[in-house]
């Protein structure tokens, strides 16, 4: 640890970065065959030891986070995908769903230490964490990044505001993790019961969106707020610096930014959908889609660490929506574009004009358009979603770089 990154990995350049990265997935794509049997059979075609690039690991499936809660009831308690008993671990958790998280032994097991630095925090100051602590794993992730930094916590968790913000004003923490619509309830109830909440001089936030203006909000109280990216699977993704310049990726995982419904990789600046393979050897996530919208960012931070940034959480990938009691989903709007080479981009809308639910797929060329494209386009609309639809063509322009292939338009009130 320096004064300035949590380690040297942080300064790396990256093209040493990246070739280290890779050096490490032959191994673990054998790790995960060989400890865990839901892996065994997701990558039973892969050979292990030819995963040596970027352009071999977009060839592996990809394993999706909505898939989670159908894999484990299928193979309960964790799909085969953790390579451990329960009994072996430290800890499970429940995620909404549910969807049944491990927690191995060892420090810092979600990699939450290199987020809470990059935030401010130092060995020896007190954090309140807001996180919870029953079910999800929220709470146990900042709680052990803490203690790997050498920080003392309080276990606020959730509810009890008036009590939390006592306790603030009482202990004079250095700084806060948690929610930031949580940090402000607390600080507007300080200031309701007139508390000194003023040692929040810092915070470290996840778990929802952090709009400028509540960042600037929160500002107000004098507390600098910086976020990170995370989740219940992964650990640490990504996480804020001082230069509040995008979210730089932790250091010990390889994300790609593809196609939502897809594992096609987007170039830089893309959006589509996280995906992201892990190096924990417990839960040796490999190609693990999240659901997350994002992109890559080009450059590096101007705080100096040089690995990739993103864009943040810009939504969810998942745009699966029902018309006329069918479900339509991202991997066939993706289907029907492989199907005609000539399109560039294509976006499904769906509205309800008059009542009647219809659907358009607006679609972005290469070249000129003609009457036989747009009817094999239209063929191939029925033949995949079993569903009629409109066809447009329309300039690039008209579709955003907002990673939606799926756009419900319905007003249902």
């Amino acid at each position: 640890m320096s004064a300035r990154y949590f380690d040297a990995l942080e300064s790396r350049p990256p093209e040493q970065r990246e070739r280290e990265l890779l050096a490490r997935l032959p191994a673990q794509v054998a790790h995960a065959r060989a400890r865990c049997p839901g892996f065994a059979r997701i990558l039973a075609a892969v050979e292990p030891h030819a995963v040596t690039s970027r352009a071999a690991l977009a060839q592996l499936p990809v394993t999706r986070k909505s898939a989670l809660i159908e894999l484990q009831r299928a193979d309960p308690p964790f799909a085969g995908l953790v390579a451990h008993p329960p009994g072996a671990l430290r800890r499970v958790f429940a995620s909404p769903g549910p969807i049944y998280d491990p927690e191995g032994h060892g420090p810092d097991w979600w990699r939450f230490a290199r987020a809470l630095f990059a935030a401010g925090f130092r060995k020896g100051e007190l954090l309140h964490n807001g996180f919870a602590y029953h079910f999800t794993p929220a709470g146990a992730m900042i709680d052990s990044g803490a203690a790997a930094l050498g920080c003392a916590v309080f276990p606020g968790g959730v509810g009890q505001t008036e009590a939390q913000a006592r306790a603030i004003a009482d202990l004079r923490p250095a700084g806060y993790a948690g929610t930031p619509s949580f940090l402000k309830l607390i600080h507007e109830k300080g200031r309701e019961l007139g508390l000194d909440l003023g040692c929040l001089g810092k915070a470290l936030v996840s778990g929802e969106a952090l709009p400028p203006a509540l960042r600037a909000e929160l500002a107000g109280f004098g507390t600098a707020v910086l976020q990170c990216y995370g989740s219940a699977d992964l650990g640490l993704i990504a996480y804020e610096s001082e230069a509040r310049d995008g979210m730089i990726l932790d250091e010990h995982v390889i994300l790609e930014i593809v196609r939502p419904g897809t594992g096609d990789p987007l170039p830089e600046g893309e959006v589509g959908e996280v995906v992201v393979t892990s190096f924990n050897p417990d839960y040796p996530l490999i190609r693990f889609a999240t659901g997350d919208l994002s992109a890559i960012l080009p450059g590096i931070s101007p705080c100096g660490r040089t690995n990739q940034r993103i864009r943040g959480w810009l939504g969810r990938a998942d745009q699966t929506t029902k018309v006329r009691g069918m479900f339509v989903h991202p991997a066939q709007v993706a289907d029907i574009v492989k199907r005609h080479p000539e399109i560039v981009r294509a976006r499904l809308v769906v509205d309800n004009p008059g009542g009647q639910d219809g659907m358009t797929l607006l679609c972005v060329l290469a070249g000129a358009g003609d009457g036989a494209l747009a009817a094999a386009i239209a063929q191939s609309i029925q033949a995949v979603c079993k569903l009629r639809g409109e066809l447009s063509f329309v300039e690039a322009a008209a579709l955003p770089n907002d990673g939606k292939v799926i756009e419900d338009r319905r007003k249902l009130g």
